[in-house]
């Protein structure tokens, strides 16, 4: 049985980026690293087989969905999340908290986790016009009720039941129960919020230490899981140190605290630099950082420079079933007209299956055609230009030329 383990490998001579391994039982993690978002175990249009080959070495599954359908129990029954997908490598799990976000203040709304606001000092509570949209999920202290998107059914998660799912689901890492408020809520709420995710967070430390001590070795837990604890604090400044100090010294009655840390919440784009920065110099040096639900290309370059280890996000694969593609040179619209004759590769720098094989021109066509190879083409190839992104950025910091590949890269893609 391999425990969780990180270390640091490389450290940048300026700032706070860093390249390092995290040990799972199921293989190493080479940091800076981009995971791939497999929600209901899968990463949409590709196999397991497409995500090794494009380089990928981890999948994160979303609990939410996973608990809903097919059912944490099922899933423990096949031998967990890894053998379920026919995915050898390391896994991970959200907490269900961005749910809370999803099906409660942002239900029925235009909200998302990187909001658009442009002014740092604008403050709009999002629960002022709670009566007008139903939603489906409803947040208490002690945790969540919510309907379920699928069939209407009644559910209640509270820190404990989401720890127990995800100890079912069996990743090798997994996040402390939280609440993810809307970027636009009022610091009076964001505050109310803060200590509702501290107490949650405290919940599930001690009730997943509980488990792994009683079902230590045993056929439906044959391996150690790594907790992360998430900080939160939305776009202000005290809350995220605040965050960040609790939950770097929150500790069980035993004395052990957190394996890792996942930055959450949601961002306005404008200060996202700010709260990241704010949180990683607060966090110990010696456990991983991994900055939830973030992963356009200059915003994974940004939390490298500020100590982050880990990143997910869906739009590798959501903008590649749109037909939208990452390229040095910015992202494109392959249903653009100008691409219907294009025979050149999406990227001709890239070594994907995807720009090895196939042309612009193909690629148009599939979309236009509205077949399915489209969807799996495009997606391969956004999952491989971000997984090597991060793999480029780390040779540049074992090279000691970070800030030399940062840039360069920025001005081409800025282009």
């Amino acid at each position: 049985m391999t425990p969780f383990s990180f270390s640091i490998e490389v450290r940048a001579e300026n700032g706070l980026a860093r390249a390092g391994v995290i040990r799972t039982a199921h293989g190493e993690i080479k940091t800076p690293a981009f995971v791939t978002v497999a929600t209901k175990g899968t990463a949409k249009a590709l196999t397991p087989e497409m995500l090794a080959g494009a380089g990928v070495q981890v999948a994160l599954a979303n609990t939410y969905h996973m608990y809903l359908q097919p059912g944490d129990e099922l899933v423990q029954r096949a031998g967990g999340l890894g053998k379920f997908m026919q995915w050898s490598g390391p896994t991970m799990t959200d907490s269900g908290g961005f749910q809370v976000f999803s099906l409660g203040a942002a239900y029925g709304k235009d909200i998302s986790k990187i909001t658009k606001i442009t002014d740092p000092n604008l403050q709009i509570s999002e629960r002022s016009i709670d009566s007008e949209i139903p939603k489906l999920a409803s947040i208490g202290n002690d945790g969540v009720s919510f309907r379920s998107h699928l069939d209407g059914s009644l559910h209640y998660i509270t820190p404990e039941r989401s720890i127990e799912i995800q100890h079912n689901l069996g990743a090798d890492m997994i996040f402390a129960f939280d609440e993810c408020t809307s970027p636009a809520e009022t610091e009076r709420y964001q505050e109310e919020s803060l200590e509702r995710t501290h107490a949650w967070a405290k919940r599930s430390l001690e009730h997943h230490h509980k488990l792994l001590a009683l079902n230590s070795g045993t056929l439906e837990h044959p391996r150690p899981q790594a907790l992360f604890g998430i900080v939160q604090g939305a776009r202000f400044e005290n809350l995220r140190k605040k965050s960040a100090e609790v939950l770097r010294d929150m500790k069980t009655q035993d004395g052990i605290g957190f394996d890792g840390f996942g930055i959450g919440g949601s961002f306005a784009k404008i200060d996202m630099e700010s709260a990241v920065e704010w949180t990683t110099r607060i966090l110990p040096e010696e456990k991983p950082r991994h900055l939830l639900g973030i992963g356009e290309p200059e915003d994974l370059l940004m939390g490298i420079e500020r100590g982050i280890d880990l990143f997910d996000c869906v739009l590798p694969t959501r903008n590649g079933r749109n037909g939208t593609l990452y390229t040095k040179n910015g992202k494109i619209n392959i249903m653009n007209a100008q691409f219907v004759e294009d025979f050149s590769p999406v990227d001709e720098m890239c070594g994907c299956y995807t720009c090895k094989n196939y042309t612009r021109a193909y690629l148009s066509h599939l979309f236009r055609a509205k077949e399915m190879l489209a969807a799996t083409l495009s997606s391969l190839h956004n999952v491989y230009f971000l997984t090597h992104l991060c793999m480029d950025a780390r040779d540049a910091l074992i090279a000691g030329n970070f800030e030399q590949f940062k840039n360069e890269f920025m001005d081409s893609y800025a282009l």
